[in-house]
């Protein structure tokens, strides 16, 4: 029986890292089913959903365990999604730009969480402001609400965190 499993990790960057992980999982007989990995701060950075059957896992573990060696830490675990609840949802994406500040993150996500908007991605970044020097807080949110949720409710409280917080949700 197949079943899926989570792998993330992170290391100092450098050459081959994917090669590295995709040798292990196909060695292992696991089938590399999506991914998401990034550059941040020197290191590199991932996560990736595997599909392997039970007989195999202790291979693939045994395996990536050995990776850590080579300063790969890695974190391996089953997913299941059986507990989700059958909702309908509606993505959304969330563009937001404003002068950065400590605990401008705590404050989006806050909201976020109030008004039932599961974070999918999250992207940000520090940016020069074009009339100024000062560095503005960019973030890129795609995000699902519940359908029919008041976004305009939800972008008048992400604007009320700061009044010059500029906030574009675009419904997808």
């Amino acid at each position: 029986m197949k079943q899926s499993y989570v792998l993330s990790f992170s290391a100092q960057d450098k050459l081959g890292i994917v090669e590295m992980l995709s040798n292990t999982i196909s060695s292992a007989q696991g089938n590399w089913l999506e991914s998401a990995m990034s550059h941040l701060a020197g290191r590199f950075v991932g996560i990736v959903v595997v599909e392997i059957t039970t007989e195999q896992v202790a291979i693939l573990s045994a395996a990536l365990k050995e990776l850590q060696s080579q300063g790969i830490m890695i974190s391996f675990e089953a997913y299941t999604d059986e507990n989700a609840a059958i909702v309908e949802l509606q993505s959304i994406e969330i563009e937001l730009t404003g002068h950065d500040r400590p605990g401008i993150v705590t404050e989006i996500a806050s909201v976020l969480a109030k008004h039932n908007a599961n974070v999918e991605d999250l992207t940000t970044e520090l940016v020069s402001g074009s009339m100024s020097a000062e560095l503005l807080f960019k973030a890129d949110i795609h995000a699902t609400v519940t359908a029919g949720s008041d976004l305009d409710d939800l972008q008048e409280a992400i604007e009320s965190i700061a009044d010059d917080l500029m906030v574009d949700i675009i419904i997808e």
